[in-house]
């Protein structure tokens, strides 16, 4: 039996989620597209906190298993990808496996290193955050192949970078340096060791209130998608559900204490 394509585990509070198709650059197949969407479901029913998403060997994700390209022709390509039957919004599981962390409902960050191409991107792309290593190399890897960014990238790119910056990703399809890629908006933040550096800040965001953590990331989804005037709507609506309840009176006792925050 191969090695699982997709390693969950958790440890104080935090859940790890890890690539493990490392003789392959951890690309993408169809037993990983099912593998990465079954971790992401887990962990969002999970009471972890955080969830740091790495990847085994010598790259975070090299894109699409070309072989796996072969077993879809014949195929009718509307049967393949427009079927409304996955996710919440999503047309196919190509879209989950980016889009599913998206939905999580606690923060997500992303460790990468060496190459982050194509759907690895995307899956990346799904993360809150994302931590790179100075000699990761990120790609829009799909116009090569003749085909356009399909897994939830023309959701998120548009989020993070300039409508040319976004042409000229997708038009090249040419990689880009960690420098440029923090530059351009795609990486949050770069450091030698990107998985430790996730797991620090991991750690961190692990002492906070685990109410106020998911309603600031549901907050900020929300703010993505609506209009001022519900925004402030909402803002109102989530900080009424967290005022006075016994786990934000614990983070102010804690902080006036200079303690850590003990959550039931």
């Amino acid at each position: 039996m191969s090695d699982p394509r997709v390693l969950v585990s958790y440890e104080n509070h935090i859940a790890h989620v890890r690539l493990n198709r490392a003789d392959k650059m951890n690309a993408v197949d169809q037993a990983m597209i099912d593998a990465i969407i079954a971790a992401g479901n887990e962990v969002s029913a999970s009471d972890a906190r955080v969830c740091v998403i790495s990847a085994a060997g010598k790259g975070f994700c090299a894109g699409i298993d070309i072989g796996g390209l072969g077993a879809m022709i014949g195929k009718d390509p509307v049967e393949l990808l427009m079927p409304r039957s996955h996710g919440q919004g999503t047309t196919n599981q190509w879209q989950e496996v980016a889009m599913v962390w998206t939905r999580c409902p606690m923060p997500v960050i992303a460790a990468v290193h060496g190459v982050c191409y194509g759907a690895g991107l995307q899956l990346a792309l799904g993360a809150d955050i994302r931590i790179a290593a100075p000699d990761a190399r990120f790609a829009v890897m799909e116009l090569k192949w003749g085909i356009v960014p399909d897994m939830g990238g023309m959701v998120l790119l548009p989020r993070l970078v300039r409508s040319d910056v976004l042409r000229r990703l997708t038009y090249t399809a040419a990689p880009v340096d960690a420098g440029r890629a923090e530059t351009w908006g795609l990486v949050t933040e770069l450091a030698e060791d990107p998985l430790a550096a996730a797991m620090e800040m991991a750690g961190e965001l692990a002492l906070k209130s685990p109410a106020a953590l998911r309603a600031a990331k549901s907050l900020i989804s929300y703010a993505d998608t609506h209009g001022p005037s519900d925004v402030l709507l909402e803002e109102s609506r989530a900080q009424a559900a967290l005022m006075g309840t016994p786990e934000q009176m614990e983070v102010v006792a804690a902080t006036f204490a200079k303690r850590a925050p003990v959550f039931k």
